[in-house]
């Protein structure tokens, strides 16, 4: 087991799957479909975000229908070690949804949305100034296919 990974049992497991399919379900609803008790649930959940197993409470939005249209895969090469502080950089930007450490020939990859290729092109040259930056490749998403948490368990 790794140094940072949470046990949780089989009512964590229920407990959080019910959650993925909707965060807004009551203690009491969240207990019929788990099975368990009110006082469980509650007790449980309790325990899940203190130990930051839950993070928060989100709405999946459908950014498409609020005129989001551009969604883009953006690779970064970043030199000198830099890559802490570009990412605290890059990160600022409402229109990244998504920042991780890759291998590979880049060193960061960013999931971003945009209203148009306009607000897509201002943001890769604008990260192109960015001191330590040496390269990007950029990847349209043309469709989703299938974007969700899932249980892993």
């Amino acid at each position: 087991m790794e140094e940072n990974e949470q046990m949780i049992d089989s009512k964590d497991k229920k407990i959080l799957e019910a959650l993925l399919s909707n965060s807004r379900i009551s203690y009491r609803s969240l207990a019929k479909k788990t099975g368990l008790s009110t006082a469980t649930v509650i007790k449980h959940l309790g325990k899940l975000e203190q130990d930051k197993v839950i993070k928060g409470f989100t709405t999946r939005i459908d950014y498409e229908k609020i005129g989001y249209d551009v969604m883009a895969l953006v690779e970064v090469r970043i030199a000198h070690g830099k890559l802490f502080d570009v990412e605290g950089k890059i990160a600022k930007s409402p229109n990244v949804i998504g920042l991780f450490d890759v291998t590979g020939d880049f060193d960061a990859l960013i999931l971003a949305r945009f209203k148009n290729r306009r607000g897509l092109d201002f943001f890769i040259k604008k990260i192109q100034t960015y001191e330590f930056v040496e390269r990007t490749s950029t990847r349209l998403v043309l469709n989703v296919i299938k974007q969700e948490d899932t249980p892993l368990f």
